[in-house]
């Protein structure tokens, strides 16, 4: 499961030491909005390991998805990442491969322990491994370092200060940190989201928001264009308040608890 991220190839990379002789598939599932770098990082990250890479859309964007499904995503509900991301895998995975002889792993690393025994439950029956939360444990600073010591330059995102190298820098369940960010490195692309956001407002009839007001203990929404105009004017916001992405873990899908398994 080949997101385009550090951690993913990290995880392929280790994959590939411990299995040398083995068919690899790098699966990316393609938002269609992604940083034009993500594309050079994905075919040099996949060269690197010898997987073979591919790369399935369902050809829509997260924000016409949310247009269709007539719902803004927020940090508890992702359509986008159910619609573009899980469903889409899962459809290709079962279509493409056979369970008995096929390891999924994800790029998971040890600092998301939780998200690891998410993805397993919401997998199960298939079997899912993530190398990362193995010893030795693999920081996301070695991870950049490995990546350097081979001659692949680490996604340009991750330079401008981002987490994650998902959705060209936008994400909705990322957090106040996350957004000014996105402001101070590409405003431009915030002005995009920006504009999409007030769209789908305007669709919905609704005071719906990415973002969450919560200054003086009570929530309220709180639109991109409010938040660019607070921070223009030097209001202070959350800096600890980077937010995820966690598009491949997702809820649990309702299964019985003692179908589970232990490890």
């Amino acid at each position: 499961m080949f997101s385009g991220g550090i951690s993913s190839w990290a995880a392929a990379w280790r994959v590939r030491e411990r299995y040398p002789d083995c068919g690899i598939i790098a699966l990316f599932a393609d938002t269609n909005m992604e940083d034009e770098d993500l594309y050079r990082f994905l075919d040099e990250a996949a060269d690197s390991v010898g997987a073979c890479l591919i790369k399935i859309s369902d050809g829509r964007t997260p924000w016409e998805v949310f247009r269709d499904v007539r719902f803004l995503g927020n940090s508890r509900v992702d359509p986008c990442s159910k619609i573009l991301k899980r469903d889409l895998l899962d459809k290709w995975r079962n279509d493409n491969l056979e369970r008995d002889a096929t390891i999924l792993y994800v790029g998971i690393d040890w600092t998301e322990q939780h998200r690891y025994q998410n993805v397993k439950g919401r997998m199960y029956p298939w079997r899912v491994d993530a190398p990362l939360c193995e010893p030795p444990y693999f920081s996301k600073n070695r991870a950049r370092d490995l990546l350097l010591e081979i001659g692949i330059q680490p996604p340009r995102l991750y330079s401008l200060g981002f987490s994650h190298n998902n959705c060209g820098g936008f994400c909705i369940k990322a957090g106040h940190a996350h957004f000014a960010n996105l402001l101070r490195t590409m405003p431009d692309r915030y002005a995009y989201h920006e504009g999409k956001e007030e769209e789908i407002r305007q669709q919905l009839g609704k005071d719906v928001s990415i973002l969450v007001d919560r200054a003086g203990g009570t929530k309220k929404p709180m639109t991109l264009k409010d938040f660019r105009e607070r921070i223009t004017c030097g209001e202070d916001y959350d800096r600890y308040d980077i937010g995820g992405c966690g598009c491949f873990s997702g809820p649990v899908d309702a299964i019985p608890s003692e179908s589970l398994p232990l490890t």
